[in-house]
């Protein structure tokens, strides 16, 4: 492997959900001009993107991006381009692409170029063979391709860790919820579609069933869980760095809206499952993420109801 061409940091997907509020802490952190944003899509219209350096690319790309790495300077690149669950559903072919071409056009620049890489798994690498407590090394047998592409990210960030000594770390995803950024396709959307609708139209049809329950995150939460994991010393961790569990929320859809309904008066949500219910339910109830507390000391700073607060003060302040 090579010397790094440098400290700046490079994040793929950036316009997505994860990626504009991560973009916004990166630069926040490193400084405007040190992280570069890059999309397949162009930035218009993105004020936090356009902060800062922008470039198109396309992570299927392996040659473009050691180029972009090189021109500015990149030792870091968080790779968060990815078609999400329910998106990947529609386009199998598309999804496997995306999301298993992408991370290994990834990881071969970082051979290439000695990155640090941080490459996000998702609670859709369980199964509905898995226990509704899912721990750590519960056993991974999803049933949807997106959940198949990201059992794959994982073994592929070991082979390349093991192989050419590229330091990859992730995180399972839950469900991630946020109002700066809409929801991407993910089969979660619903814990972010429903603060739109209460605040807009006073009634929500939510597509899954009032008594679905799922691990669930506060994107501040997720966003202050990344950093920790990329800024944490290597020999603090250990054999999951590919892919780890973390401590998360968990309420059922009922329970939102329940939440909701106690701070917007007259706010109403009925429920009509659609295929999205099935993908719902194959996933975990809860998550232990007890391994990563531990390993690099990470528990989150918002309940339910502090996170309900936040979306409604987010979004009212548009």
């Amino acid at each position: 492997m090579s010397d790094p061409p440098g400290d700046n940091v490079l994040v793929t997907g950036a316009l997505g959900q994860i990626g504009t509020d991560l973009l916004e802490a990166l630069r926040i952190k490193h400084g405007l001009s040190s992280v570069i944003a890059s999309d397949i899509r162009h930035s218009e219209g993105n004020k936090i993107a356009e902060d800062g350096p922008f470039v198109v690319l396309d992570v299927l790309e392996t040659e473009e991006i050691i180029r972009v790495c090189i021109d500015h300077g990149v030792g870091t690149v968080y790779h968060l381009a990815a078609l999400l669950s329910a998106t990947g559903e529609r386009d199998p072919d598309l999804c496997r692409k995306v999301n298993v071409g992408g991370t290994v056009s990834v990881l071969e620049a970082a051979k290439e170029c000695s990155l640090k890489v941080f490459s996000p798994s998702s609670i859709a690498v369980f199964g509905p063979d898995a226990p509704k407590h899912a721990l750590q090394d519960s056993i991974l047998n999803p049933t949807t391709v997106y959940g198949e592409t990201k059992v794959t990210g994982e073994a592929l960030a070991k082979d390349y860790r093991n192989k050419y000594g590229v330091d990859v770390r992730g995180i399972r995803y839950p469900g991630l919820i946020s109002y700066k950024a809409p929801a991407g396709g993910g089969t979660t959307d619903y814990a972010v579609e429903i603060f739109h609708s209460a605040l807009g139209s006073g009634h929500y049809q939510c597509f899954v069933r009032p008594d679905t329950r799922l691990p669930m995150l506060y994107m501040e939460d997720a966003i202050t869980a990344t950093l920790t994991l990329m800024d944490a010393p290597s020999e603090s961790l250990g054999i999951w760095k590919a892919g780890y569990n973390i401590p998360c929320l968990s309420f059922t859809a009922k329970e939102l809206a329940e939440a909701i309904s106690r701070r917007i008066e007259g706010f109403s949500c009925d429920y009509s499952p659609d295929v999205r219910q099935r993908y719902a339910d194959s996933w975990p109830d809860s998550i232990d993420g007890s391994i990563a507390h531990r390993e690099w000391d990470w528990s989150p700073n918002f309940d339910l109801d502090e996170m309900v607060d936040a979306m409604i003060s987010g979004i009212s302040r548009g």
